[in-house]
This record gives structure tokens, C-alpha cells and sequence, in this order.
């Protein structure tokens, strides 16, 4: 029987339906072994994340995934400019749902369904929401969305035609996953959420096996987006346990972007906190990564300490123009995507500093 275990207090309890955090209102993670890759096995399964099951907290032998599968993960790694070849792209974006956040979803979903749970409860800018809400719909579960009533139209469209039930909610992010956590709790319901329930990071962890397998190693750099951390911390996850094995003989340099107009955790890292304070959101085009307060900013902080990475911010008048030299050279992604290759142009690298930039969702999901 799995458990979790609680990031601030260490206080263990029995995974069920409807916990969701600690009682002194820390995050969870589940206790667990590192896991023993056998990397032989990998070939025993689709060409999907779920090839990498066997080092998923489920019990041995456990199907429930195969009726929940949509084929997510195996996004390409591409050389992004030839004039640039130690540069890669890793095109999350060509996912069921269009965008990295099926990799968690499919994994969460699938541990929904073995408790027997009825209903999801979820909140997102978008995205996860989007995630949720068609895996949900593979597992026969009800599902309530939270979302910004200014959140893109061609989000909310993707999350209804999934049978999700959407509520919009006039208010920051943090008063939307307010409003969630009490319906979850009203409700008895089981909270899907990407930012608490640690079986997402399970899901976004596959990233680092993929790329680990395209490259037949490991990347000097990682950059990525973060508001929440979901694929930073997976990111993260996947590559220690890798290294833990003896896969790898160093860790990636986790290169952290944020939106100069939201960004607590580049605020944080660049005073020496070991948490992130919560800030005002000044408003930014990037409504993915928005988080004034991120609830796993402590584990964000130190993945990146850990691998000698940084912070780098961005004005918004960069994500809009780096959206655009994407698009140049054929990758059209949403606009908090665009934020990554902004980073990446103001980033100091060495010519041979091998760097994978995700992208993390399809342009046609913006306004």
C-alpha cells in the first residue's frame, strides 16, 4: 500500500480519495524507493510514457493504464536550427491534448480509477484543465474544470467538448484554486490537481526517460517554464532517479524561465530564500506560467540549486517576439510556450553546451 508523505512535517498517511494535502498544509510526495530501472523492460510496452510504468508507484503488473492510454509521450527531439546542433527542441506539444500536461494527467487519472473514484474536481489556466478533463472522459469519471473567465476561449471549448463541467471564476489564479479546493472539500471529491497531487509528477517525470533514450544520455541544459514546476519538477525527477541508477554521470543544469510580470520564484532564487514569497501579479501574456504563488516553490528552489542551474525573466515584449522567430522557423506554439525560446536567446551558453527546450503547447490554444 503506497503512501504519502508530507514535504514540510515528514507526517506519513494511506493514499485515499479525497486527501489531498497534510494537515499543517504541506505538500505531499509518495513514499517510495528509488526505482530500479530495467531498461530491457522498456520494450515490453507501447511506444508511449507508460513504457516506463514499471518505475511508476503502482502495484506490479497493474493494467489499469491500458484503458486509459491516448498513445501520450514520445513527443520528437529535434535539432532546432542547423546553424545551431547542439540545440533541441522537444515538441510536447503533439500530444492528444496538445500540450506536455497529458504526461501527468494520464498517469493521475489512471491512479483516479484504480480508487474507484466518481468525480475529479481540477482547476487550471488552461492546460491541465484541458488534460484532466479528456482523461477523465477515457475513465468514465464526472469532471468540474476551474478556470479564469478570462481564460482562452479555445481552452475552455477544448475542456467542454471533453463533457467537463467548467466553472469560471472572476479572480486571480490563486482565488480560482481557492474556489476548487473548497468544492473539493464540500463536495468529498477527489482533487486532480497538477500542483498537489504528487502522481502527476510521476506522469511529467517520462520527459527526462525520453530524452535520456533520443540522446542515448543526458543534456548539459534543460530551460523550462515554470509557474507551478510540474515539468521542471518531473524533469528533475526523471533525471535523478536515471542518475541514481548509474544511467547518467551528471545531472542537467535546470535553467528555470519566468515572466518578469509574475515572477516569485526568480525573486526568491535571486535573494537566497529557500521559498518563494506570494507576489501580485502584474499581468502577463504568458497565462500558463502565472502563479503569484507557487505551493511546491521549496522543491522548484532547490531542483534548481541542486543542479547549479538559475532564473532567467522576461519582458513581455520578448515572448511575443520569440513566438514569432518559432514560428519562423516552423514550430507555431501558444504564447506561454514562446517564453522558453525567449530564454533561450538571452541565455549565455557555450558552443558545445548541449540544450533541450521544451514546447510546451500548440499555438492554436491562445487567444
Amino acid at each position: 500500500m503506497k503512501e504519502f508523505i508530507c514535504n514540510s512535517c515528514g507526517k506519513k498517511y494511506d493514499i485515499t480519495p479525497t486527501l489531498w494535502k497534510c494537515e499543517c498544509g504541506g505538500v505531499f510526495n509518495i513514499v517510495k524507493e528509488t526505482p530500479k530501472i530495467d531498461i530491457a523492460a522498456w520494450g515490453n510496452y507501447p511506444n508511449s510514457l507508460w513504457r516506463y510504468v514499471e518505475t511508476m508507484p503502482f502495484a506490479k503488473g497493474s493494467t489499469t493504464w491500458e484503458s486509459v492510454t491516448m498513445g501520450e509521450g514520445q513527443s520528437p527531439l529535434l535539432v532546432l536550427d542547423q546553424m545551431e546542433p547542439n540545440t533541441y527542441v522537444k515538441v510536447e506539444y503533439m500530444m492528444p491534448t496538445l500540450s506536455f500536461k497529458d504526461r501527468g494527467a494520464a498517469v493521475l487519472m489512471t491512479k483516479a480509477k484504480e480508487l474507484g473514484v466518481s468525480k475529479v474536481i481540477a482547476d487550471s489556466s488552461g492546460n491541465a484543465g484541458t488534460a484532466i478533463a479528456a482523461y477523465a472522459a477515457r475513465c468514465h469519471i464526472a469532471c468540474d474544470i476551474y478556470l479564469s473567465d478570462e481564460t482562452s476561449p479555445n481552452k475552455t471549448a477544448q475542456i467542454k467538448a471533453h463533457g467537463a463541467t467548467v466553472k469560471e471564476i472572476h479572480g486571480t489564479r490563486e482565488e480560482i484554486a481557492a474556489a476548487a479546493q473548497q468544492a473539493v472539500r464540500e463536495e468529498n471529491a477527489f482533487y486532480a490537481s497538477h500542483v498537489y497531487n504528487p502522481y502527476f509528477y510521476e506522469g511529467t517525470k517520462t520527459y527526462a526517460y525520453e530524452i535520456y533514450e533520443q540522446l542515448n544520455g543526458a543534456p548539459d541544459t534543460i530551460m523550462i517554464p515554470v509557474g507551478n514546476g510540474t515539468l521542471l519538477l518531473g524533469a528533475y525527477y526523471g533525471f535523478n532517479e536515471l542518475f541514481e541508477n548509474g544511467f547518467i554521470d551528471k545531472m542537467p543544469k535546470i535553467v528555470a524561465i519566468q515572466a518578469k510580470n509574475c515572477s516569485p520564484l526568480a525573486e526568491a532564487f535571486k535573494a537566497g530564500k529557500v521559498s518563494a514569497q506570494p507576489i501580485k501579479n502584474k499581468g502577463t501574456v504568458a497565462e500558463g506560467i502565472a502563479i503569484a504563488a507557487p505551493a511546491r516553490s521549496e522543491q522548484i528552489l532547490e531542483a534548481v540549486r541542486t543542479t547549479n542551474g538559475t532564473f532567467i525573466e522576461i519582458e513581455e515584449s520578448e515572448i511575443l517576439n520569440a513566438r514569432a522567430k518559432l514560428s519562423e522557423k516552423g514550430f507555431y506554439v501558444e504564447v506561454t510556450s514562446a517564453v522558453n525560446y525567449a530564454g533561450y536567446l538571452k541565455y549565455v551558453r557555450t558552443t558545445e553546451e548541449k540544450i533541450v527546450i521544451p514546447l510546451c503547447g500548440a499555438g492554436i490554444k491562445s487567444k
